[in-house]
């Protein structure tokens, strides 16, 4: 990060199959190595499982997932005095997005399954249900950030 100025945002292309900026993101988080074959891969594959599981296009089930997972506010320390606060801040929106993403993949890899894109497909359906280890751990990050509402004047 510079010092001065600002980084401009590079303008990511849209994916091949499905022309969305967003699952673009996701094939670009899920990469690991620089493997982003293996990476599309497992997403487009996670994708086919979801339209033959929940009969819906894939993308519309994405997309609900991630406006679920999405959070609003989180916590970042601030030390006062000698004592460090939890202080609760909202979140900018490309920030939200990547939170969402990390979250995904990461509640996905966790899970207990065969192989990437089944858990992912798992994943994915339970957040556009509103269940699932992304919306909880959402809803942690809410809870946490409504119980140190007492020390948001610490907000900067």
């Amino acid at each position: 990060m510079p010092r001065r100025g600002q980084v401009e945002k590079r303008v990511l292309p849209p994916d091949p199959k499905y022309g969305s900026r967003l699952v673009q993101r996701l094939i670009n988080k899920v990469m690991r190595d620089g493997k982003k074959s293996v990476a599309e891969r497992c997403v487009y594959g996670a994708f086919d499982l979801i339209e033959r599981q929940a009969r819906r296009p894939a993308l519309d089930v994405f997309e609900q997932a991630v406006r679920n997972a999405t959070p609003v506010l989180e916590v970042k320390p601030r030390r006062v005095g000698g004592a460090t606060y939890q202080v609760p801040v909202e979140i900018r929106g490309d920030r939200r997005l990547s939170l969402a993403l990390r979250w995904l993949i990461a509640s996905a890899r966790a899970r207990s399954g065969k192989s990437f894109a089944e858990k992912l497909a798992a994943e994915l359906v339970d957040a556009a249900q509103g269940q699932g280890a992304t919306i909880k751990k959402r809803d942690d990050t809410h809870r946490m950030a409504e119980a140190n509402r007492a020390f948001s004047h610490y907000r900067w």
